[in-house]
């Protein structure tokens, strides 16, 4: 973070730090200790104690008049928690000023809709459709969507827009039954298509070229499969919607907000590509399939067996078919994925305009991100170091 991408490391030591974690304040260009409450230390009193045979208190041992008069580890010191902050904010002021930003920021205005209207749009059953444009209308400034190819592939929602001011693009599933041209069938809103894969792949590779954030807004149940999914190209067309949005060097953020399943959370961004933020609201569900369908896969082969032979499944498999069903509900929760890093945050409805500007303002200053060059790691030399 230093060396080599040369970010700024302020460590306020307000508290106990012992053993492999007082690293990580000494990996730091600058630390501040509070008097009285601070601690930096190997090992504490009893570690030493029994290691050593020395009897020591913990501010003699690694308190910040210690680690400030002595051993020199500490930079400042301060009198109390207030104090230590105060100097973070001044270090922070010190600090050369960011790159100034390649995308234009105009005054933010407010969604065309409550953000607690969400409360009434999403459905309670995760199943039943809703209008993706209405969720939209709460998030984005004025509800204005500048929408790309608005008529073609409708079952994916692509176009411009502002949040707080700051310009996205948006990535969004359409939900519930989309009519389709004339003459042909409707599409279930949710599956990614071929045509639709084909549109959002050129939709990213746009915003790429024109340095404009990528808002990914997930409720994805996959790709089509079958014979004239298959027949269209969908591999081909999948494999290029997944390489525009890994390739884009521009800030990608996602907001869960139902399904985010298989291969389609991949192409919408998904945590194995490692965009900027990840959010997503109770109500997201994220895993490789909803628990029916894992069901379907595991037993309808034995099922199909049995009802050739007039027969149903008995209690046993039924109860091994529930535990499964049970199972992949409890993981597909937002709590589990949070709980285990998938997510950065679980956020309410009501916050999501205010977390997806932070995040925004974020990423567009990482150095490289705004300018359309990757930072290369171990110091290797990118464009904006020559």
């Amino acid at each position: 973070m230093r060396r080599y991408l040369k970010v700024p490391q302020l460590a306020a030591v307000m508290g106990q730090c012992v053993a492999g974690g007082a690293y990580l304040p000494a990996l730091s260009d600058f630390i501040i200790m509070v008097e009285s409450t601070s601690f930096m230390g190997l090992g504490g009193p009893n570690l030493v104690k029994g290691a050593v045979g020395q009897i020591v208190d913990s501010e003699t041992l690694g308190g910040a008049r210690t680690h400030n008069e002595i051993s020199g580890v500490a930079h400042f010191r301060a009198r109390n928690d207030e104090e230590c902050i105060r100097k973070l904010r001044q270090l922070v002021t010190e600090l050369p000023p960011p790159l100034p930003l390649r995308v234009q920021i105009k005054e933010a205005c407010s969604p065309r809709r409550p953000l607690t209207d969400i409360y009434d749009i999403i459905p309670a059953d995760h199943r039943l459709p809703y209008d993706m444009r209405d969720v939209l209308d709460c998030l984005i400034d004025d509800g204005e969507l500048d929408e790309f190819q608005a008529d073609y592939a409708r079952e994916m929602i692509t176009g411009y827009a502002r949040i707080e001011g700051i310009p996205v693009g948006i990535v969004a599933n359409q939900r519930g039954l989309v009519r389709g041209p004339e003459g042909k069938p409707p599409k279930f809103g949710g599956i990614i298509y071929t045509d639709s894969a084909e549109k959002v792949a050129y939709f990213i590779e746009m915003c790429n070229r024109h340095e404009t954030p990528l808002l990914f807004v997930q409720d994805v149940s996959g790709f089509m499969v079958g014979v004239e999914a298959e027949h269209s190209g969908i591999i081909r067309a999948g494999a290029r919607f997944v390489e525009a949005m890994a390739t884009a060097t521009v800030p990608k953020l996602v907001l869960t907000i139902n399904h985010a399943s298989g291969a389609g959370y991949y192409a919408m961004a998904g945590q194995g590509f490692d965009p900027d933020f990840i959010f997503t609201w109770p109500t997201g569900r994220m895993g490789v399939m909803e628990g029916e369908s894992a069901v379907m896969a595991l037993f309808s082969s034995e099922i199909e067996k049995l009802e050739r032979k007039g027969l149903k499944p008995d209690e046993k498999m039924l109860a091994e078919m529930e535990r499964v069903r049970a199972k992949y509900e409890q993981e597909l929760e937002a709590r589990f994925a949070a709980a285990r890093g998938f997510v950065d945050a679980i956020i309410a409805p009501e916050d999501t305009r205010t977390a997806l500007e932070l995040s925004l303002r974020t990423a567009l200053n990482n150095p490289g991100a705004h300018l359309g060059v990757p930072v290369l790691p171990y110091g290797a030399p990118n464009e904006i170091d020559r």
